[in-house]
């Protein structure tokens, strides 16, 4: 039988190997996540393999988990214990791994008001560039010793390290949920949802399509029937399948394959911008959907100029993510070279010179 420890050193031999011969690796799971991001070209380095709950204390709020775990079954775990990963992360995919959550960075409904999925990650275990076993942060809430590089982990698309473990941060489920719904267009929506999230509401989901505004609420139950008394609108029937579809990009919009699909990330008081296409409007205005064939550098520059960026979610545009400057491209670069010096993880993944 073959042991987790097992698992771990047949993957890091294989690393050493690759960084031996500067052989790129492309570092694969379920492939829920495989449309995201550039392509990589290299050899497959499969981690569904490395899976379990190594330890979990629903009392203390933290669990490890090993990388290639299903996400559903450790929703399932926490479910059972009254708890969430309260960042909400979508699946795109029956198999999805939380390795391949966390290695994409993918937050829900509940980023802007419960944290990204980085801001749950409390330690890693990983494999870097030359084969070697590493770990950083911990499994408790308070570890600030040394730089946090565990959550650097966090959206790198696997290209600092292979992702053995990771510790998470969890929390109960709500006592209670409630989605109301108001008539209103897309500017009036964004000037609405500011003023709601001045109140002291547990607001957990602002989300806008179609001329309608979903608002979620979701806490102690005298908190959610108050806020509801004061907001008004209309109660939406099973709103956990409404949110479900949101997260998992199953509404009638996301259903257009034939434009691109774009992903804008603002600063949430922006306004409606003059860009080509359909759009919708999420985390309370801080990301956008939008369905365009506008010219990239184009849109980009318009986005930009609000003090966004704007990346390619699905569709052939190249590239996929927004471009950052010379300065920031420099400190990745040395990142890299410190974790993967010989550039064999997930090469080109985010960016060419990456």
């Amino acid at each position: 039988m073959t042991t987790a420890a097992d698992q771990t050193e047949q993957l890091s031999e294989r690393v050493r190997a690759a960084f031996e011969s500067k052989t790129p690796l492309n570092l694969t799971g379920s492939g829920s996540k495989a449309f995201l991001g550039e392509h990589v070209e290299g050899e497959a380095l499969d981690v569904t393999g490395h899976t379990g709950v190594v330890n979990y204390e629903p009392g203390e709020l933290v669990m490890t988990v090993r990388a290639g775990t299903p996400l559903a079954a450790v929703e399932s775990v926490l479910e059972a214990e009254g708890q969430m990963l309260a960042f909400e992360p979508p699946h795109y995919g029956d198999n999805a791994t939380i390795g391949g959550t966390i290695a994409t960075g993918l937050s829900g409904p509940a980023r802007p008001f419960t944290g990204a999925a980085r801001d749950f990650v409390l330690g890693t275990r990983i494999i870097n560039g030359q084969g070697q076993a590493l770990r950083f942060g911990g499994e408790v809430m308070k570890n600030v010793a040394g730089y946090d590089l565990s959550r650097l982990m966090a959206g790198a698309y696997g290209t600092l390290g292979v992702l053995l473990e990771v510790s998470l941060k969890v929390l109960p489920l709500p006592r209670t949920q409630i989605t109301r719904v108001f008539e209103q267009g897309a500017s009036e929506a964004l000037t609405q949802i500011s003023d709601w999230q001045r109140k002291p509401w547990p607001i957990t989901g602002a989300y806008w399509e179609e001329g309608k505004t979903y608002l979620r609420l979701a806490g102690a139950t005298s908190s959610v029937e108050s806020a509801c008394e004061k907001l008004g609108g209309e109660t939406l029937d099973d709103d956990k399948s409404f949110w479900r579809k949101v997260r998992e990009q199953q509404r009638p919009f996301f259903e257009n394959k034939d434009k691109p699909l774009w992903r804008l990330s603002l600063p949430p008081a922006a306004p409606m911008l003059e860009l080509d296409g359909d759009s919708v409007i999420d985390w309370g205005g801080a990301q956008r959907w939008l369905h365009s064939d506008m010219e990239p550098v184009g849109l980009r520059r318009v986005v930009k100029d609000e003090g966004g960026h704007a990346s390619v979610y699905r569709g052939d545009t190249r590239p996929r993510f927004h471009p950052i400057g010379e300065s920031m491209l420099a400190l990745q670069q040395r990142l890299k070279r410190s974790m993967d010096p010989a550039g064999i993880l997930n090469p080109a993944r985010i960016y060419p010179e990456l």
